[in-house]
């Protein structure tokens, strides 16, 4: 074992991890329901927390998590697409949500820094210290925890959530760019509530993204939203207008709605849509190639739960063209027992979708398919 010393001074000790035994496999996978000719089975079972899913080089599955404070690495040396072993790399973090992967390093976003690894596929067994890249991200909590990526411009993104339900406060419900170079900001995407997640469109280089509406104005509204920023400056509506159409009644007035970017498209009320990824890959039948696959993470307070389950939004010529459930069953009879929150598409074409309610990191793949790397 090796100790680092991280934030606060706590110390994160490194476990490498043998998995044995997982506890959201047998007849709760049995219960999810995908399309004809697709299978799921676990990835990685012992991952208490799994949030935001990246790539590595190598192939090592990077997951950020929130409450535990971990960030771990998943290594599938045989290409067996199952995991034997979860490495924690670094543990009493400030909600490291947050992971992103360029150039041999891992970027790790706490709410109020982002810390890179360097060379971290080489090093799963003895982590080095983690860098500081920028400890200037406001610290306030509620939607705190960040979501981050790459860019096809080389920049890293940010999501800067609003500390609240509902406020109008100008430092907060943004997406951030930092230059790595120079250390400079940008502001890319303005009145965007909480995005868990984006992505870029494979040939466009347009940015996509998630965004949870605002809570207590009943079951069914607003909308949570999928967004697209084809350039920086854009405006969403948060907090004056929510969804297409919503004007908010403390901050709106009206017309309000007219001032701003509508959604490309609007997805359930309080579904909580994280995670999102376009399928770039050729594994799944065609209807499926070139749609964005959305985690669902369930509502909160809605009098009936809706959401907890992966959806998947087709776009055809950059246009987003419905709406539908692809995998459920996280929900059940009322009862849940797993929330999805992330997607990543891995090289071989399978999906992997993180589970921090059920600590878990799922493998989606066509029935027959091919084993990773092959």
């Amino acid at each position: 074992m090796r100790g680092h010393k991280l934030r606060g001074g706590v110390l994160a000790l490194f476990l490498a991890l043998p998995l044995s035994g997982c506890a959201s496999e047998g007849p709760r996978l049995g219960l999810i329901d995908l399309p004809p000719g697709f299978t799921i089975d676990t990835f990685a079972g012992e991952v208490p927390g799994a949030r935001s899913l990246t790539l590595g080089e190598a192939g090592t599955v990077f997951v950020g998590s929130r409450g535990v404070g971990r960030v771990y690495a998943l290594t599938d040396a045989n290409g067996d697409g199952r995991a034997e072993r979860v490495h924690v790399l670094a543990e009493g973090l400030n909600s490291p949500n947050g992971v992103a992967f360029r150039d041999g390093d891992l970027y790790v976003a706490e709410i109020h820094r982002i810390l890179r690894f360097p060379d971290i596929e080489k090093h799963l067994a003895s982590p080095p210290e983690p860098e500081v890249v920028t400890a200037d991200l406001p610290g306030e909590g509620h939607h705190g925890w960040r979501y981050i990526a790459f860019g096809p411009d080389g920049g890293l993104y940010v999501a800067v959530g609003a500390p609240c339900n509902v406020c109008d406060r100008p430092d907060y419900a943004q997406i951030r760019r930092l230059d790595l170079a120079t250390g400079e900001w940008q502001v890319y995407a303005r009145g965007v509530r909480n995005s868990v997640g984006f992505d870029w469109h494979p040939r466009t280089e347009v940015l996509w993204f998630t965004d949870n509406g605002r809570d207590w104005l009943g079951d069914d509204l607003p909308p949570d939203e999928l967004n697209r920023a084809p350039e920086p400056g854009l405006h969403f509506g948060f907090p004056f207008c929510h969804g297409a159409a919503v004007v908010d009644p403390d901050f709106g007035r009206a017309g309000a709605c007219d001032e701003y970017v509508p959604p490309a498209r609007r997805l359930g009320p309080h579904v909580a849509a994280l995670g999102m990824a376009f399928y770039d890959a050729t594994r799944f039948p065609e209807r499926f190639r070139g749609s964005v696959f959305i985690a669902e993470h369930g509502s909160w307070n809605r009098s009936e739960k809706i959401g907890y389950r992966i959806s998947r939004v087709p776009v055809v010529d950059g246009e987003a063209q419905g709406y539908e459930t692809f995998a459920s069953g996280w929900l059940t009879g009322g009862r849940v027992w797993g929330r999805p929150v992330d997607v990543q598409v891995m090289p071989d074409g399978a999906l992997l979708v993180s589970d921090d309610k059920a600590g878990a990191v799922y493998r989606i793949d066509v029935a027959g398919g091919p084993a990773k790397g092959d």
